[in-house]
């Protein structure tokens, strides 16, 4: 736990940057307008959804088990569609407060897995005092796997759009050379 003391600040201060460049990506740049589409027919479909009584989870349609995913009846249903997945949040407004102090805590926690893995990549690459450069290789790489790699499984596992997770891969790649180039700028020397 040696490196938390040492590293504190540049894991702080690079969550407080990927924070902040996200906040622009997301609400000033145009490219994640596109991201999300209203529901055909919306007016309909939502008194239908609440009548059906749904709360607050991930659903499945048309859902099966493994089980009876072969059988003649569900892949009936998988012929005539829509296939997809559902999420749903508690009833109100996006609890917006929540869930940026979630994204944050999540960055930190990143950061402290950066510092981890930097420090421990290899003694003779990153030792205190090593220059910006082996730091900021093993540090970009350990933030890109978290940040960006880690959304093609959305894409694979949930059916978003390649499009959307082509999107955040990129995020995810700004997002790890903003905190890179932070543990790079302040990593301890000598």
């Amino acid at each position: 736990m040696h490196f938390l003391a040492a590293l504190w600040l540049p894991i702080l201060l690079s969550a407080v940057i990927v924070f902040i460049a996200s906040s622009i990506m997301h609400m000033v740049l145009p490219y994640h307008k596109s991201d999300y589409r209203q529901l055909p027919d919306e007016d309909k479909v939502l008194p239908s959804l609440r009548a059906a009584g749904l709360q607050k989870g991930l659903y499945i349609f048309p859902y099966c088990t493994h089980k009876e995913m072969n059988s003649p009846a569900a892949q009936e249903k998988y012929k005539l569609g829509p296939v997809g997945m559902l999420i749903v949040f508690p009833s109100g407004p996006p609890a917006m407060p929540k869930f940026l102090g979630m994204w944050f805590a999540y960055c930190l926690i990143i950061g402290v897995f950066v510092a981890y893995i930097t420090t421990h990549a290899h003694p003779l690459v990153v030792a205190h005092g090593e220059p910006f450069w082996a730091v900021f290789r093993v540090a970009s790489a350990s933030a890109f796997l978290a940040y960006g790699l880690a959304n093609l499984s959305n894409g694979i596992w949930k059916g978003q759009p390649w499009g959307n997770v082509s999107k955040e891969v990129v995020d995810g790649l700004v997002y790890a050379l903003l905190t890179a180039g932070t543990f790079g700028w302040l990593w301890p020397r000598g």
